[in-house]
């Protein structure tokens, strides 16, 4: 299906050969050769930078490899022509009948069409939201949440075996913080203190947490307890069970918003139990007999003072070794675990449960944990684990252009229950992913339900919504014409001949290789880019039938044109629903 990936492949054969015959030296690494669409279609179909990445090694001048090259590329199969441009690029016209061919590839395998075994059903495990049970999600694990759940849809269309996870901090100090907080909220719900007496003890333990939020936890545990805990004051007693009860109360509402937005998790993991279980103890030791550990005196970090550096002898993790700036404490002075302790923990037991093949999506605060938590796993697999961490970075909400007030519910942010009950889940997946996931996103209430093109969910719904339109019509245009899939891929695909049509058909062709390259770069905001600009594309043919009747998908007096012109809408329909079952996201069949 990929057609760029099957040039490529010719391409190198031809290298082969030269290499062969000796007109090129042996063992060339072919691995940079690309073949991709050049920048302007005027240009050709397929561009090749084989002599540019190829002079130096062949010891050779890239006008030169090129002039030898594009003899050869003429020859191969569906080229009709090559040529040579700026210093030493090739540029290759492909028969129409390529893209003729795409579009029966499309008709036959509807939503498979971009499914790909690139992944060869490797392991791979994406681990994402991972919020801490302290309270109600925010919009920024929104973003985090469709990344996490498109790309894994992403992973799993081109072949990789993929293993969603959450992770749950369910053994810090910030849940014993929230367990503080609503003991404030639960003495209240006893009549025992009142809302100024909550806010003063809050802020005298300095616990950032007990929004309103609370509330409902806190009346929970009063129907459940009584007033058990009203007169236990050694907090040894009663954080524990305070703080279990939160953890189960958050996790059942984040369950429950994460399944109002459509995403699914397969696996929660509990740190708790990863501590309890000894399994922090069984990774340290690991390095230790690895001798990668040690017990030093860290230098005063520059600028602000992480919580882990203390001016005295830690036990140190030698993330140096591993491209980490500096070595990494492992434990507090108090005796306890560092987090990062634990975080190596969990990537210990990721790796004993078989993937080597890791993603973290994690917010942008979490930027300067990077290098550390991959030098870990580093040291865990002998180098032989891959962990890609993809940032998400904040999400601005606002209402034409203003910031949206803060959430009575949380006090302090925007849930993300407020954004989908506002717009939809459809439309908060999809406009999620219109921005690369480490740049700034602002979500405009009134410009992601307005129906024009600078709304980009609208505008791709809005083509597939033309599309259904346009059979809805033709059923009644032509009542015995077989419309059916099949059907229209035995219609005379040569009766298309307009730059436009062509220009679609071309986009069509390159949704195999948009999804092959979005799955590897672990890149999904790639498809909503293509989703548009199909959609635009669709859109301008559309108002140029408008402009002119020859042009019109339906021509009453010539079926077969319009046999054809609907095999091209129904393609196009088909590429943008596979695109949106990507990002869980339903196509529309009218819109109102």
């Amino acid at each position: 299906m990929n057609i760029f990936a099957t040039l490529k492949a010719r391409i190198d054969a031809v290298l082969g050969d030269l290499m062969a015959e000796g007109a090129l030296p042996q063992g060339l690494d072919l691995t940079r050769v690309a073949a991709e669409p050049p920048r302007e279609a005027a240009h050709g179909d397929v561009a090749t930078n084989a002599a540019m990445v190829l002079a130096k090694p062949a010891g050779k001048n890239p006008k030169e490899l090129a002039a030898l090259l594009v003899e050869r590329l003429k020859t191969l199969p569906d080229v009709v022509d090559a040529s040579i441009a700026g210093p030493g690029f090739i540029n290759m016209k492909l028969d129409d009948k390529i893209w003729c061919n795409a579009l029966r590839d499309v008709l036959a395998l509807g939503a498979a069409y971009g499914d790909g075994k690139t992944g060869q059903g490797e392991a791979i495990n994406v681990e994402y939201v991972s919020a801490n049970p302290t309270g109600p999600m925010h919009v920024g694990h929104a973003r985090g949440a469709v990344f996490g759940d498109v790309l894994s849809r992403l992973l799993a269309k081109t072949g990789f075996a993929v293993t969603k996870e959450y992770y749950i901090n369910d053994a810090g100090g910030q849940v014993d913080h929230v367990a503080r907080a609503l003991r404030a909220r639960y003495l209240q719900a006893l009549g025992k203190l009142s809302e100024e007496d909550v806010q003063g003890m809050l802020q005298r333990k300095e616990i950032m947490y007990g929004g309103d939020y609370l509330i409902p936890v806190a009346e929970a545990l009063k129907a459940r307890d009584g007033d058990k805990w009203a007169g236990v004051d050694d907090e040894n007693v009663w954080i524990p069970p305070l703080r279990d009860f939160t953890v189960a109360f958050m996790m059942k509402l984040v369950k429950d918003d994460l399944l109002a937005l459509g995403v699914h998790h397969d696996v929660f993991s509990s740190e708790k139990a990863l501590v309890e279980a000894g399994k922090v103890d069984d990774a340290l030791d690991f390095l230790e007999k690895a001798g990668l550990t040690y017990t030093g005196v860290l230098e005063p970090p520059k600028g602000k003072t992480p919580d882990d550096w203390e001016p005295r002898p830690q036990l140190l993790f030698k993330a140096t070794q591993f491209g980490d700036e500096v070595d990494r404490p492992l434990k507090k002075s108090n005796g306890t675990w560092t987090y990062f302790a634990g975080d190596i923990a969990y990537h210990k037991d990721k790796v004993d449960r078989g993937f080597n093949n890791l993603v973290n999506v994690w917010g942008a605060d979490h930027g300067g944990y990077v290098k550390r938590v991959q030098a870990a796993l580093a040291a865990l697999t002998a180098g032989k684990g891959q962990l890609d961490v993809k940032l998400c970075q904040m999400v601005k909400v606002l209402n034409n252009g203003e910031p949206v007030k803060m959430s009575k519910r949380s006090g302090n942010f925007v849930t993300m229950r407020d954004l989908i009950d506002e717009v939809g889940k459809d439309v908060v997946r999809f406009i999620m992913l219109t921005r690369k996931n480490d740049a700034p996103l602002d979500f405009d209430y009134a410009r992601v339900t307005e129906k024009s093109r600078e709304n980009p969910v609208f505008y791709v719904q809005y083509g597939h919504a033309r599309g259904r339109s346009v059979f809805r019509h033709a059923k009644d245009m032509f009542p015995t014409a077989d419309l059916t899939d099949p059907g229209l891929a035995k219609a005379d695909f040569a009766l298309l001949k307009d730059p436009d049509e062509i220009g679609v058909l071309r986009a069509l062709a390159n949704w195999p290789r948009t999804v092959e390259g979005a799955a590897l770069a672990h890149e999904p905001h790639r498809l909503a880019f293509y989703m548009y600009d199909l959609a635009a594309q669709f859109h301008a043919l559309w108002n140029k039938g408008n402009d002119a009747a020859e042009l019109r998908f339906l021509q009453a007096e010539d079926q077969n044109v319009s046999l054809a012109r609907l095999a091209l809408v129904r393609g196009v329909g088909l590429v943008i629903a596979s695109g949106l079952a990507v990002f869980g996201v339903e196509p529309v069949e009218e819109m109102r």
